[in-house]
């Protein structure tokens, strides 16, 4: 059995999807962005803060169903 994820804490779903999938004791993580949860605009001008913010989404993510960065097992990134 799924469970939707969902959380105030970091940025609403743009399209047809979820922030993430609960299954079982695994967590799936969709793909995030430097988008500001409360505004939902790119947060910072930097690679440096655009990447802090995507980070703190997920664990953002990760916390609303008690898990954590140091839970992570693969992650991918995409530059563009």
């Amino acid at each position: 059995m799924k469970e939707v994820i969902k959380t105030d804490k970091a940025p609403a779903a743009i399209g047809p999807y979820s922030q993430g999938y609960k299954a079982g004791d695994y967590i799936f993580v969709s793909g995030q962005g430097p988008l500001a949860p409360q505004t939902g605009k790119v947060k910072g001008d930097s690679i440096e803060e655009q990447t802090r913010q995507t980070l703190e989404n997920i664990k953002a993510i990760l916390q609303a169903n008690g898990a954590s960065m140091k839970d992570v097992v693969k992650g991918y990134r995409c530059f563009n």
